[in-house]
């Protein structure tokens, strides 16, 4: 008996995606078709996408920096926009850095950097043990460790005081506006990845406190923010005695903070 052949209504689901409010329909239609190896499988992704489920947990990846990363249901995922907190690190480390990857996350950060900075030591960290276990697939292939536990708590002490970069994507959402963010993110990443407590910068003075004794001296700490948080949040980075400044891409919309240890 012939096999029946699996031909997807593409203009069908185009139409279904754009009616659910999917902005990118047409791409998302065609990652969907790749994914699917039947009708059912077809019909059974776009049920949930159209019901709200990120496109990324659909699919077990997120394109970033050109790189496809694995991200598990509930991780949050890797946006565009940080992409400019991987570049301003690039930019202010020197060669075979040590470099921690904090709030991790999937270790999207640190994928990308153990590839452009051939660090001498990567290491990355996350409370969420749901995200440790995601940033263990994505790093374990390159042999970065992802330790668990609140910032700098699990990391060897053996880099108190020699880290050349840290870099964290840290929740910087204030706790008031968590409700008014998309649903995918909203219903769908822990909370614990969004909500930065009541102005957003809390984890951020604490990763930012935690830095200035971790950091070498010249070494970096560089963390995505708001641009309205910027100047409060550089306040922050001077007060525990590092001097930032503040990167900013229109194109994405994004804005970073690097702070340099004197020394």
């Amino acid at each position: 008996m012939a096999s029946t052949v699996f031909t997807p209504d593409r203009p069908a689901l185009v139409r279904r995606l754009r009616a659910a409010g999917c902005v990118f329909a047409e791409d998302e239609a065609d990652l969907l078709i790749a994914a699917a190896d039947s009708a059912r499988a077809l019909t059974l992704l776009a049920d949930r996408r159209v019901a709200g489920l990120p496109l990324e947990h659909l699919l077990g990846w997120a394109e970033f920096c050109g790189r496809r990363i694995v991200v598990h249901p509930g991780v949050f995922v890797p946006r565009g926009r940080t992409a400019l907190l991987v570049d301003a690190a690039v930019a202010v480390t020197g060669p075979t850095p040590a470099v921690l990857d904090l709030c991790c996350g999937s270790g999207a950060a640190a994928v990308v950097l153990h590839d452009r900075l051939a660090p001498r030591w990567l290491g990355a960290a996350d409370v969420d043990p749901v995200a440790v276990a995601c940033a263990r697939r994505n790093l374990d292939p390159l042999g970065v460790p992802v330790y668990r536990g609140d910032l700098f708590a699990p990391v060897p002490a053996r880099w108190r005081g020699r880290l050349d970069l840290v870099v964290a994507n840290a929740p910087y959402v204030p706790s008031d506006a968590v409700a008014t963010l998309p649903p995918e993110a909203r219903l769908y990443e822990a909370p614990v990845a969004l909500d930065g407590g009541a102005d957003g910068l809390a984890v951020l003075r604490r990763v930012a406190a935690g830095a200035a004794e971790w950091l070498a001296p010249g070494g970096h700490l560089v963390v995505e923010a708001s641009a309205e948080q910027a100047p409060a949040l550089c306040a922050e980075f001077t007060a525990v005695g590092l001097d930032p400044t503040v990167v900013r891409d229109e194109e994405w919309e994004a804005t970073a903070v690097t702070a340099r240890r004197p020394g």
